[in-house]
């Protein structure tokens, strides 16, 4: 039965997916405003086709016209973070580069905006600083995964600082300005009703060297999914000194919301 619903699943993914695609690419082509819209209705459907149930704590900071979007800090679990998060909110991704060169993902990264960033070459993030901020002033919700790659779900991995510098650079404290970063915890909380726990978590969590194709076709089996996400307060960049400034308060917040979403129950607010 399992290997019936990966089927029926990826079949109906594939037939509302493909013809979409050529209208978000008119989107991108004349500039229209839908481009950053269009993608959280697409993700909304997306989370129904596969049966995931977002529950959603907090809300980001309301965009208004001329303002700029907000920078979220969050951290990573399973490829299925893309569309939960995007069916939260419109938003954008920080993606490695390796991500632009994956067969068909690629297209729907580069269809959502996402700004490719090559780790090893320090110059890139530089570059790439700018365009974050840019886009971050244009009123892009962007999503940074601060461990850098994905992990079992049970634990936040440590934040890498290194990552922050495409978000925090030196010596552009003004292009900082008036911006504002947000946590976001996410945590898979149930499988057909049923509590996860620490021994089924991994079903969900894609790290390693697991292979996506065969992880894919076996977690679109397992059933309804529920999700919880907890979004923390707003907080200008401006604040912090510098990125390991801002790493050690997301990373702090971020831990501590996971921990109290998976296990249910309040914990005291880190120091």
């Amino acid at each position: 039965m399992k290997h019936v619903r990966s089927f029926f699943v990826l079949a109906t993914f594939m037939i509302f997916t493909l013809p979409l695609m050529p209208v978000q690419l008119l989107f991108l082509k004349f500039g229209s405003d839908r481009a950053r819209t269009f993608p959280h209705w697409y993700h909304r459907w997306v989370c129904k086709i596969l049966g995931i149930r977002v529950h959603v704590e907090g809300e980001i900071a309301e965009h208004q016209p001329g303002k700029p979007g907000v920078l979220l800090i969050s951290n990573h679990v399973s490829w299925l973070d893309i569309p939960v998060l995007s069916a939260v909110a419109p938003v954008s991704f920080i993606a490695k580069r390796e991500v632009s060169t994956w067969p068909f993902v690629s297209w729907l990264a580069k269809l959502q905006r996402s700004v490719f960033v090559d780790r090893e070459k320090p110059k890139e993030v530089g570059t790439k600083a700018s365009e974050i901020l840019n886009r971050l002033r244009a009123g892009d919700n962007v999503v940074l995964f601060a461990e850098g790659t994905s992990s079992d779900g049970n634990y936040v991995l440590p934040f890498k600082t290194s990552l922050f510098a495409s978000v925090k650079p030196r010596g552009k404290e003004a292009a900082q300005k008036d911006l504002t970063a947000q946590t976001l915890a996410v945590s898979y909380r149930r499988i057909y009703g049923l509590p996860v726990g620490c021994r089924r978590r991994h079903l969900i969590g894609w790290y390693g060297d697991m292979d996506m194709g065969s992880h894919g076709w076996r977690l679109l089996g397992l059933g309804p999914l529920d999700v919880s996400i907890r979004l923390g307060p707003p907080v200008p960049l401006a604040e912090f000194e510098d990125r390991k400034a801002l790493a050690r308060y997301a990373e702090t917040k971020v831990r501590h919301d996971v921990i109290e979403l998976s296990r249910g129950r309040p914990l005291p607010e880190p120091a």
